[in-house]
């Protein structure tokens, strides 16, 4: 008797449910973010304004607006990429203390969050 007699295959509709959620850009991604509060200058040269909506990423351009989405509230944001980092392992954002706010994050340090690059 085969071992996975009986079994069904997982349903097909898991996976399309997944891609249904999450926007149809090249320039999606998905991870974990943390915020900072510094008023040092950042990458860009400009200094860190934790009041002002910023964030920090390892590639992307300085100057490209993304919109930024906490997995566990909903809540969103659009921030401007002026810095680079996370230079912790597993984080793909650093957000200014204000934009940490407005997700509702700031007592947890970090958040699940999804970001999508806008035109």
């Amino acid at each position: 008797m085969r071992k996975n007699a009986g079994r069904r295959a997982a349903p097909a509709a898991i996976a399309f449910t997944f891609f249904t959620l999450l926007p149809a850009t090249a320039h999606a991604q998905c991870g974990s973010a943390s915020w900072y509060a510094l008023t040092s200058k950042t990458a860009s040269g400009e200094r860190m304004n934790p009041s002002a909506m910023t964030a920090a990423h390892r590639k992307l351009p300085f100057g490209t607006k993304v919109r930024v989405v906490n997995r566990r509230n909903g809540r969103a944001v659009t921030v401007r990429i002026n810095d680079r980092g996370p230079f912790v392992g597993g984080r793909i954002l650093d957000l200014s203390k204000a934009a940490a706010a407005k997700l509702g994050f700031l007592r947890a340090g970090h958040t699940k969050i999804c970001l999508e690059q806008l035109d």
